[in-house]
């Protein structure tokens, strides 16, 4: 057994309760000693339903001597100011996406952490659930071929859910940015980085209140940025991507994403879960779904709360915790964050400029080992997936 990492939570928005869940009881090599928020009374309710010792300020726990990691749970726009203060304090960050709305702002983050030698590490880590890490496995034993193209689609009415969820009305708030990040992940992890980019795009309307129960007086809104993109990303592989993030339609999601290979075609379930199911296509036979080859597919084995579709968030929080203690590099990088956010931003930018975008930042992602499960006996019991984040 590794020594825990004693680790503070900053935000207490509608995603805490399942980190909070999982980091107290899920991941033994997390000791979650403290919890932030702006407003004290919510952290405070937060704290006596987890049962956690500590109610600290932001300053605070930037103060502190015994919290070496801190896990960023706060709206994008506010990221840089907390993920800042935390690394020239000496602590390590997690980091809900993105690392940031601002690309300089998310390099200024990377050199700090580079410079002081610390762990820089962003969601999402859905990317190291069952279902995307069985997708790799799938490609990294050569079961559909040399990848040619694929296809990454979603949609959603994004701009009447910022009248629901008020904070997608500011900076990264867009459905690029607030859920095309898990479809932009999802290809990264499965197929490198990317090398070019060309995109269209289209804003958000401007939003007039639509639910009776909320405030009816509000003024009307429109969320920055472009709200559709469809983009090409040509990936260093040779793959060729074609990309649609539609958030100014309706909420029945269209969640793809298609893998065709020289040998077959890989169906991936949707990068916003742990456990999407994942198909294999020959030809002249029927679609296949694979068994998942990996652990944390999703079902979480405690106790049922709020939002517990969102299965094991916190994974990547435990697996860089492992990285500490080893001194090794973690998956759910800095440099993979960063890739992310500068793929979104070429997206933006191509769209804006009509050029052709060339990330400059690469990363590497080292694969989890297969075999391990996340529960056993009819899903009621815990298994060892724990083990494929130590090394």
């Amino acid at each position: 057994m590794e020594r825990k990492v004693r680790t503070a939570v900053v935000g207490c928005g509608m995603i805490s309760s399942i980190y909070l869940k999982n980091l107290k009881n899920l991941f033994t090599i997390i000791d979650l000693v403290a919890i932030g928020n702006r407003s004290r009374a919510a952290a405070e309710e937060k704290a006596k339903a987890f049962d956690i010792p500590r109610v600290m300020t932001i300053d605070e726990i930037a103060a502190s001597d015994d919290i070496e990691l801190v896990v960023n749970l706060t709206p994008a726009f506010a990221h840089y100011s907390i993920i800042k203060q935390m690394l020239l304090a000496g602590k390590h960050v997690y980091t809900e996406k993105t690392m940031t709305v601002s690309l300089d702002e998310a390099r200024e983050l990377v050199r700090i952490a580079d410079e002081k030698g610390l762990y820089l590490g962003v969601a999402p880590d859905t990317v190291l659930g069952a279902g995307l890490q069985t997708a790799r496995r799938a490609i990294l034993t050569d079961m559909i071929g040399s990848i040619s193209s694929g296809l990454a689609v979603i949609n959603r009415n994004q701009t009447l859910n910022s009248e629901y969820f008020t904070f997608l009305q500011g900076n990264g708030g867009s459905l690029p940015y607030d859920v095309g990040i898990y479809y932009v992940g999802a290809l990264l992890s499965l197929l490198g980085p990317v090398k070019a980019i060309r995109a269209f795009g289209a804003p958000a309307p401007v939003h007039e209140p639509e639910f009776l129960y909320r405030n009816a007086e509000a003024q009307p809104w429109q969320i920055p940025g472009s709200n559709v993109i469809s983009a090409s990303l040509q990936f260093e592989s040779g793959a060729l991507v074609s990309v649609l993030f539609d958030g100014n339609t309706v909420n029945a999601s269209q969640h793809t994403i298609t893998l065709f290979g020289s040998r077959g075609i890989l169906k991936v379930g949707d990068p916003d879960t742990f456990g999407g199911p994942v198909s294999l296509i020959y030809a002249d036979q029927p679609e296949c779904v694979l068994p998942f080859t990996h652990g944390y597919n999703g079902v979480n084995t405690l106790d049922p709360s709020p939002f517990d579709f969102y299965g094991h968030r916190g994974i990547g929080v435990a697996e860089m915790a492992y990285a500490i203690r080893k001194g090794r590099p973690n998956r759910c990088s800095k440099e993979y964050g960063l890739h992310c956010l500068e793929v979104l931003n070429g997206m933006e930018e191509s769209a804006a400029t009509g050029k052709t975008i060339e990330p400059v930042s690469r990363f590497e992602m080292k694969p989890l080992a297969p075999g391990y499960y996340s529960s056993f006996m009819g899903g009621n019991g815990r298994a060892d997936a724990e083990k494929s984040l130590i090394d």
